[in-house]
């Protein structure tokens, strides 16, 4: 459906640095250069229009590996998020607002002052703040497990999470592991595609403990983004088996983005909450029929 955009102010907390000079230390790994922005890892790949993804909690941008045949023809940036993967020093104290400045600097400090913009879980929420604050840098959102915010109970079960991970530190990571293979995949993922759960283990068990705790704080303490006012043309993708983003959810979030040019939702069967791992063809199909119609 067709939509009028509006454009908004940005508040100070979310400024755009204004350093536009490519980081000294890339190193080029075959078509792929890693760049260290602030102690933060970020894998940059093809050139074209700018696409930057952003991973959920327990992620990394290999969260992304899955579906990048799809993005062939983009330049697209993939940061392991302060607190997580290779990035998991940076960042100090973590808020979902600090995440998102992270997103603008690197963006910046890369040259791109426009991109589409992909999101996975507590990515989705990041990816919000930004496209409500900064409209002028998101070309558009596609959103896989979209949340605005976690409710009560998932926010005292994050809490929990974090100090799981940072009092047990390996054992805690492996048990956090374990039991979120269970909770967030479906249960088609866990019988038939064991290269998924195995994924999804390896993700969350090579997470280094205490910055997955700062990450879970991020979360659990987190604010909506002003979603009303984003503009940005939008595909929501949930599976039917999402608990942590329930198509009921992803639907009444849909309700809320008035102002979105144009708005696609997509609930996939039997699929869990990682979307891009447990589905990677049909979240492929779709971004390969949505992201052209943005241009």
């Amino acid at each position: 459906m067709g939509r009028r955009h509006h454009a908004h102010g940005n508040p100070a907390s979310l400024r755009l640095a204004t350093s536009h000079a490519l980081p000294r230390g890339g190193t080029r790994l075959g078509a792929i250069v890693l760049h260290l922005i602030d102690r933060i890892a970020v894998e940059e790949d093809g050139e074209g229009e700018a696409i930057l993804c952003l991973h959920g909690l327990g992620g990394t941008s290999n969260t992304w590996t899955p579906l990048m045949p799809a993005l062939a023809g983009y330049r697209v940036l993939r940061p392991d998020l302060p607190g997580s993967g290779r990035s998991a020093s940076a960042g100090g104290t973590l808020t979902i607002e600090k995440l998102a400045q992270a997103a603008i600097d690197i963006c910046a400090r890369l040259g791109v002052s426009r991109a589409h913009v992909l999101a996975h879980s507590m990515g989705t929420i990041v990816a919000q703040h930004l496209a409500a604050a900064q409209p002028q840098l998101v070309r558009s959102l596609s959103l896989f497990g979209p949340l605005i915010a976690p409710n009560d109970s998932a926010r005292a079960a994050i809490h929990a999470r974090g100090e799981k991970a940072r009092s047990e530190g390996t054992k805690g990571m492996h048990a956090i592991a374990l039991a979120l293979v269970q909770a967030a995949t479906s249960t088609d993922t866990r019988q038939r595609q064991p290269v998924a759960v195995a994924y999804v283990r390896e993700s969350l068990m090579r997470q280094d403990p205490e910055g997955y705790g700062r990450s879970c704080e991020a979360l659990a303490t987190c604010t909506p983004a002003s979603v009303e006012r984003i503009a940005a043309p939008t595909l929501l993708v949930t599976g039917d088996e999402d608990g942590v983003a329930p198509p009921q959810a992803v639907r009444a979030m849909a309700e809320r983005l008035v102002q979105a040019k144009s708005l696609r939702t997509v609930i996939l069967n039997r699929c869990g909450h990682w979307t891009p791992i447990e589905r990677p063809e049909d979240c492929a199909r779709e971004l390969r029929a949505f992201l052209p119609a943005q241009r």
